[in-house]
């Protein structure tokens, strides 16, 4: 049985170092970084757009649905993609792609055309997968949820970056279009950064292996009730692009004809049952005659990856949701009570995503440090605390009080966020993509189905859905999460085991 460890630098975390894995580390975050940029530049200048455009209540909300709807099947691609063929490769096409397509998306003519280009940089959201197994590669277990935080929290400080200096930048250049170069300046940044992060990082540090999964397609399970787990927690990834259909189609906004969205709902049926075949093509042997059940050392649960999927659902999900919508929220919310502008609004706003440069490290590290199982509980209840307060918010408060309010929520979701992700990388090394790719599509499945839900109710009510979400979850990670203990074992490619330590 081969040594673990070997190659991988033990030495503490120094955010002050630009070498070994730490080199690794902040190269991954500012690509994190850039892709969230991209991904949210739109969000701040939304009531420039709407001037622009004209757009209805509606239109608006379909945007920001269309934004993280492709996100869904892009992060469980990009999973495989990475545990196939490796995070430096992907991520540097992700960002050059994202790029380009941000450029249609800035000087887009049409509605039709922001819509199309809105749901295609819906992609580029699936960039965070691709640093969750790089950072994993680099750093040991006992700091992978702190370096995982990090990652995560620096990374998704780019849409409050957005939010800041987008509309700023918007305004300084001025006129009709400025809020076009300012979109427009994301996309150079991504593209340049595409070749920078290429020839900076490596896979894995010299002297230990990248483990790659045997087949490319789906994720493999240890036993025949995973298998079925499996299938039915891959079913809600295609019920919430089934759910965007419904809402464009003839029953809601009217875009989609009857027939185009009952198209869209068998595609989605048969891309289901494409999915359910290679899960089982991937899986037969066991459900093989005689098949032996798997060694106990290369097994793991699969209600690990589903009790995450859900927490992420409700900490991810909600927070896309909320930033999507919180600008527009303040200024509905005080812009008469208050005074208070369209620039103001976004710089409010951009604290809760921006609570994650902090938080979401600090969930990682309270992991490493109290338990995983504890804390991602504390954060869900917190979370369910915090968004039920914001439920209460109206233009008779004050926007200290909102804002209060609105701190609570964010410091419990974003270090929830870091508490799921301090938990992906200790399932089995060689599917840590797959399983951040699920768990990564489900916090995106929350963003689409909250923001759904906005399309039909208040602003109240939505936070008030959000927080009995947040509780039901809690007690689903209390009943069934638990905490990774002892080690996992991997197959190298000449058959030897290697023992991975996971505390």
């Amino acid at each position: 049985m081969a040594a673990s460890g070997v190659g991988i630098d033990h030495s503490k975390i120094n955010l002050f170092s630009f070498t070994g894995k730490m080199k690794i580390l902040h190269m991954s975050w500012l690509a994190f970084f850039i892709s969230f940029m991209v991904w949210f530049n739109f969000a701040p200048l939304l009531a420039s757009i709407r001037e622009t455009f004209g757009l209805s209540e509606q239109e608006v909300k379909l945007l920001l649905i269309l934004n993280v709807a492709l996100t869904i099947p892009a992060r469980i691609i990009i999973g495989m993609l990475v545990d196939k063929f490796g995070p430096k490769i992907t991520f540097s096409v992700l960002l050059a792609a994202g790029g380009a397509i941000c450029f249609l998306f800035a000087f887009a003519k049409s509605y039709e055309e922001l819509a199309t280009y809105r749901f295609l940089l819906g992609f580029v959201g699936a960039g965070f997968v691709i640093g969750i197994r790089l950072v994993s590669e680099w750093f040991p277990a006992k700091q992978v949820g702190t370096a995982e935080g990090i990652y995560g929290g620096w990374g998704n400080f780019g849409s409050s970056a957005a939010a800041i200096l987008l509309p700023t930048l918007a305004a300084w250049i001025g006129g009709d279009d400025g809020w076009r170069w300012a979109i427009a300046t994301t996309g150079v940044l991504a593209l340049v950064f595409s070749a920078v992060f290429y020839f900076s990082v490596s896979n894995n540090p010299k002297g230990t292996t990248y483990f790659r999964p045997k087949n490319l397609g789906a994720m493999e399970v240890t036993s025949k009730g995973d298998f079925f787990l499996y299938c039915a927690m891959t079913a809600p990834l295609y019920m919430a692009l089934g759910v965007l259909a419904w809402k464009i189609g003839p029953a809601n906004l009217g875009i989609f004809s009857s027939t185009i969205t009952w198209s869209i709902y068998a595609a989605l049926l048969a891309l289901y049952a494409y999915q359910v075949s290679n899960i089982y093509k991937i899986n037969k042997g066991l459900f093989a005659k005689n098949a032996r059940p798997v060694p106990e050392i290369h097994r793991y649960k699969f209600k690990q990856v589903a009790a995450l999927n859900f927490s992420y659902m409700i900490t991810f999900g909600a927070e896309l949701a909320v930033i999507s919508m919180l600008p527009l929220f303040f200024f509905d919310t005080f812009k008469d009570s208050a005074n208070l502008s369209m620039t103001q609004a976004a710089l409010i706003a951009s604290i809760f995503a921006g609570l994650n440069l902090v938080m979401r490290p600090m969930g990682g590290y309270w992991s490493d440090k109290y338990g995983r199982k504890l804390i991602l509980g504390v954060t869900l209840g917190g979370s369910a605390l915090g968004f039920f307060l914001m439920g209460l918010i109206t233009p008779d408060w004050s926007i200290a009080a909102a804002v209060a309010v609105m701190l609570v929520a964010s410091v419990f979701v974003n270090a929830g966020n870091g508490a799921v992700f301090a938990v992906v990388p200790l399932v089995k090394r060689r599917i840590t993509g797959g399983v951040a790719g699920t768990t990564g599509a489900f916090g995106n499945v929350g963003g689409v189905t909250f923001l759904t839900i906005l399309s039909f109710v208040s602003s109240e009510t939505f936070f008030m859905v959000i927080a009995g979400a947040a509780f039901v979850v809690f007690l689903l990670v209390m009943l069934v999460l638990e905490e990774p203990k002892g080690f996992m074992y991997e197959e190298n490619e000449d058959g030897t085991i290697e023992k991975i330590q996971l505390h």
